[in-house]
C-alpha cells in the first residue's frame, strides 16, 4: 500500500531527515570512544516520536533539535573536535 503525503508532511519529513543528517555530521566529531553512544542516542531521540502525527508537536520537535544540535556543535568547537 502506498502512502502519500501532503505537501506540508512531505516538507516536514524532509526537515526531520536533514536535521538527523546533520546530527550524524556533528557527532562524526566527536571523540572515538563517545561517537557510538552519541548517534544511538540520536536515533533514540528521532525513533521516540517517528509515529508523531501531531504538527505543531513535530515543529516544536523540529525547533528543540535544532537548539540541541546547535548546542552540541558548539560544545564540540569548544572542545576543540
Amino acid at each position: 500500500m502506498v502512502h502519500s503525503l501532503s505537501l506540508q508532511d512531505f516538507l516536514l519529513r524532509a526537515r526531520v531527515l536533514k536535521l538527523y543528517r546533520q546530527a550524524l555530521r556533528i557527532a562524526r566529531r566527536a571523540p572515538d570512544h563517545a561517537q557510538a553512544d552519541l548517534r544511538q542516542t540520536i536515533r533514540q531521540e528521532i525513533e521516540k516520536n517517528r509515529y508523531c502525527d501531531d504538527k505543531q508537536r513535530i515543529r516544536f520537535l523540529l525547533s528543540e533539535g535544532l537548539e540541541r544540535v546547535k548546542d552540541l556543535d558548539e560544545m564540540l568547537d569548544m572542545q576543540g573536535h
